[in-house]
């Protein structure tokens, strides 16, 4: 573990400190919201789990904090350590601060028995040395009003209504579709404070960039809410004529009909142009649909980095798409308990289809060799160890078991996470 640099400590940040943490997190992320949107936006932070390392003279020069999250993963969940606020005042740089608050995180994170912890990166370059592999992809389209989506069976019975966003009467709503939209969807965490479900629907007037307030449009079979869509229009005009974007905040969908109808209205309201949708897999029903998959303009990104911080039990926490039984030899320069040779031997199949899994340390000759970053990439099926192979970044020690390790590893549900944490 490394330490704090001499005169400098760790400590936990309660939630007294509060004023101080916000400076330095307004001052890492060069921001400083206006107290409307203060008193708005609810603090997210859970204070026994929020850290700082405080500088020679009892100021706080760096923060970290982390949620309390459950990650799905193929077939299963775990715990997991959500790693955020991570910043550090402009001054206080190049100091190893980072390296002391993330090794106090991984730290914690064990104790509290979390195999694994999951972050979006605000600079994707700085987290790989430290072991998380880019686990998942998310693609934002801008897709032109009236684009034809292919007919599903079901979508024409169902209702939709379009209003004002309430925030205390549609959460319960937004919260109950989101949670059961990604069911089966490795990496689809849920929003399970108070605190997040609030902020997922806060709208503070300086978050609209002149558009309208958040608006809700919620799909029915019957009384049953079977999606949602929140989104704001911005009033624009061109040589006289409508050209409104539809801005997408979130939406989710319980079946193929349900985003169907969604979509169908969505991408034909009046007065409008396009719409900007919000995160989506890139396996989204919407990519499934649409006629014309070359008009939409998509933007691809990285979506949750992965760590993992105990190798036996996060591989046995998820389940495996075909038989397997493979000798991992796993490097982890930070994490000493992990490297070594791990062997991953598939049971019966279960009523699923899938399979499984004892994780055992062994002495075996390896067969497939990689340092813990892949692993973290590959851990919830959207990446391929095949692929990363072929990168030079995953090593087949024995011909053959790289392929037979990849389709084990594989997932027919692309992860993605719906919202920054």
């Amino acid at each position: 573990m490394t330490a704090a640099p001499a005169g400098y400590r760790v400590v936990e940040v309660p939630e007294a400190r509060k004023a101080e943490l916000l400076d330095v997190d307004h001052l890492a992320f060069a921001f400083e919201p206006d107290a409307e949107t203060s008193a708005q936006v609810p603090m997210t932070l859970e204070w026994d789990r929020t850290v700082g390392v405080e500088a020679p003279d009892g100021t706080l020069a760096a923060v970290h904090g982390s949620f309390r999250l459950v990650l799905p993963v193929p077939g299963g969940a775990v715990p997991c350590a959500g790693l955020t606020w991570v910043g550090t005042r402009p001054d206080q740089r190049r100091r190893g601060l980072l390296s002391t608050m993330i090794d106090t995180h991984f730290a914690r994170s064990l104790a509290r028995d979390e195999p694994v912890s999951a972050l979006y990166a605000a600079e994707p370059g700085i987290y790989g040395r430290f072991g998380y592999g880019s686990a998942a992809t998310n693609v934002r389209l801008t897709v032109p009003r009236g684009a034809a989506l292919r007919p599903v069976p079901g979508s024409d019975a169902l209702a939709v209504r379009f209003e004002k966003l309430d925030a205390d009467g549609h959460g319960p709503l937004v919260q109950r579709v989101h949670a059961a939209a990604g069911s089966g969807r490795p990496g689809w965490i849920t929003r399970d404070t108070d605190a997040l479900r609030r902020k997922h629907l806060a709208d503070p007037p300086a978050w609209r960039d002149g558009a309208e307030p958040l608006r809700v449009v919620t799909v029915l079979a019957g009384d049953e809410p079977r999606g949602y869509a929140l989104l704001r229009r911005k009033e624009t005009w061109t040589d006289g004529q409508p050209a409104m974007v539809v801005r997408m905040h979130d939406l989710a969908a319980l079946d193929a009909a349900a985003a169907h109808r969604l979509w169908s209205v969505v991408l034909d309201l009046d007065l409008t142009s396009a719409v900007e949708t919000p995160m989506l897999a890139p396996d989204d029903e919407l990519l499934q649909l649409l006629v014309d998959p070359r008009g939409p303009r998509p933007r691809v990104a990285d979506n949750l980095w992965l760590r993992v911080l105990d190798v036996r039990a996060a591989l046995a926490a998820r389940r495996w798409s075909a038989p397997v039984d493979v000798v991992l030899d796993v490097q982890d320069a930070r994490l000493p308990a992990n490297a070594g040779r791990w062997r991953v031997t598939t049971g019966e199949p279960g009523p699923d289809g899938t399979w499984d899994a004892r994780v055992e340390p062994t002495h075996e000759p390896a067969d497939v060799a990689l340092d813990v970053r892949e692993l973290g990439a590959v851990y919830l099926g959207g990446r391929s160890l095949g692929a990363l192979g072929r990168a030079g970044l995953v090593t087949e020690l024995v011909p053959g078991t790289l392929h037979r390790a990849s389709a084990a590893f594989g997932w027919p549900l692309a992860p993605v996470c719906s919202w920054a944490f």
